[in-house]
């Protein structure tokens, strides 16, 4: 029989690259915040049981009020404090579950609302199978190594090399352990898989989508904006 899974949404960030009056997360993306739209993915989603928005802690009340309550999820959503780190804010979502080893917790930027529910399903599938999964795309670009004075070193071969995205799936038992070692050796990772990755334990790569945009920038949002358009008003 399969455990519970869970969903933690991190939008802790402060966006000072968008220079905007409010949190990035909490921007307007055509009809609601970006925030908003990332939630309907997994609260759409049938594998989710419940979800976990991670948001700093100036923004509890405006989320809990102008997000969860405004837009009536189905799913439970449970509104956590989280850190000066995005690694800090995972930890702590990671801690207000009350979950098995052997269940598997999802791990999404909040400024990801192009996820996609496949997405989602095959990281969770991949988990379940392997531990660890994460949502990457191939890189198209050309890679090159450049020293300190800007010049190149040597360029890799293209197709050995993936940009990874969330969701970041895991069973519950290892990402918490990942955690906790990581903090113990004052490790900071820049994403999750990083973390598991430091124990030896294989992590496993899901094609996802170039679609599946991280907002940092206005530039971003426009990308964003132009894709939901492509996509016919569904998103």
């Amino acid at each position: 029989m399969e455990g519970k899974t869970y969903a933690v949404v991190v939008a802790a960030g402060k966006g000072k690259r968008m220079a905007a009056d409010v949190s990035k997360q909490f921007m307007m993306l055509r009809d609601k915040p970006i925030v908003a739209h990332t939630l309907s993915v997994f609260d759409e989603q049938p594998a989710i049981d419940a979800i976990v928005l991670v948001v700093a802690a100036r923004d509890i009340e405006y989320a809990e009020k102008n997000i969860v309550e405004r837009y009536k999820y189905k799913k439970p959503i449970a509104v956590v404090e989280g850190g000066m780190e995005r690694q800090k804010s995972v930890y702590n979502g990671l801690m207000s579950i009350k979950a098995n080893t052997s269940d598997i917790v999802v791990i999404h930027d909040g400024v990801r609302p192009l996820v996609t529910g496949a997405m989602v399903q095959d990281s969770i599938d991949a988990a379940r199978a392997y531990g660890a999964a994460v949502v990457g795309v191939p890189v198209k670009d050309t890679v090159k190594r450049v020293n300190n004075a800007g010049f190149v070193m040597f360029t890799p071969r293209r197709d050995e090399f993936w940009v990874v995205q969330t969701p970041q799936a895991f069973k519950y038992g290892l990402i918490r352990e990942a955690h906790e070692r990581a903090m113990q050796d004052g490790f900071q990772g820049t994403d999750d898989a990083v973390l598991v990755e430091r124990l030896g334990h294989p992590v496993k790569m899901v094609k996802g989508c170039y679609s599946n945009i991280k907002i940092t920038t206005r530039e971003d949002l426009v990308l964003v904006q132009e894709f939901m358009n492509d996509l016919g008003g569904i998103v």
